[in-house]
This record gives C-alpha cells, structure tokens and sequence, in this order.
C-alpha cells in the first residue's frame, strides 16, 4: 500500500483514497479532516494520514454508520469536557443492534409476499377479501392504525 508523499495536492490525496475532490473538500468543511497545511501558492497540501483518514471514513460509511457517526468514532466532535463524544465499542453495539433490527422488519416484510407467492395469490383485491389470504391485511391495517396519526 502506497501514500503519496507528504505535501501532496488534492487531486493526489482524493485519487489514492479513491474518492473525488469535492468529496476530500466536503469532509474538510464536516471537520473529519485536518486542515491541510498550504503551500506558499496557497495550494492545500496533505500528509499521508490523509488517505488513511479519507479510507477510514469511506470503510466506516460502508458499515452503516452516517457522518455524524464517523466524526464521533474519529473524535472529532468533542464532549464540553474535551472527552471523545464515543468510542468505538459503543458505536459499534448501538450500529449492530440497529443492523438487528432492520433485518427483524424485512424478514417480517419478506415473509407475507412468500406466503403470497407460495399460495397462488393472483388478485389482491379477491385474496384480501378471502379468510384463507396469507397476507396479514387486518393485522397490518391494525397495526398502522394503532401507530397514530400519519404525517
């Protein structure tokens, strides 16, 4: 694994990341990045933690955690104390329980179209009208009508 050698231009730092430019910049402005020093042209000059940085960043969003979520694991947002707002052990539970949860809710959505398909369901107006419908009709309407108002 190569890093361009420190003081390297933007267009050098985003291509060895494998992001865009516009990409590098907006993490900068977020504050998930140093302020690269700057040559005396003004140009931004990066070190090699950049790229490192810039991977982790896009591993991490890979994973399932947001930006927010990525400044808190690099930490770059700060407690009022100076303390890292969280460590990656918490957010990575918090993040696998979110993960559980989302694959309980489509396992749950999976399952009433399989049923659907295995019945020979062809017509969703006859089906919901049948007692022997595999699909949870009333269940579900139940279910949004104790949820509350929409909107």
């Amino acid at each position: 694994m190569s890093f361009p050698p420190v003081g390297e231009r933007s267009g050098q730092v985003a291509e060895a990341a494998g992001v865009n430019i516009q990409t590098l910049r907006y993490y900068e402005r977020r504050g998930l990045l140093a302020e690269p020093k700057r040559s005396d042209g003004g140009h931004r000059l990066y070190g090699e933690d950049a790229v490192t940085a810039l991977r982790v960043i896009k591993a991490a969003q890979r994973l399932g955690f947001t930006l927010d979520e990525v400044a808190e694991l690099l930490g770059t947002v700060r407690h009022r104390h100076g303390r890292p707002v969280a460590r990656l052990q918490e957010r990575a539970a918090a993040k696998l329980a979110e993960v559980d949860a989302k694959i309980a809710d489509l396992t749950t959505i999976r399952t009433a179209p399989a049923a659907a398909v295995e019945a020979g369901c062809d017509d969703l107006t006859v089906c919901a009208g049948s007692t022997c419908c595999p699909i949870p009709f009333t269940a579900l309407a139940e279910e949004n009508r104790h949820a509350g108002p929409c909107c």
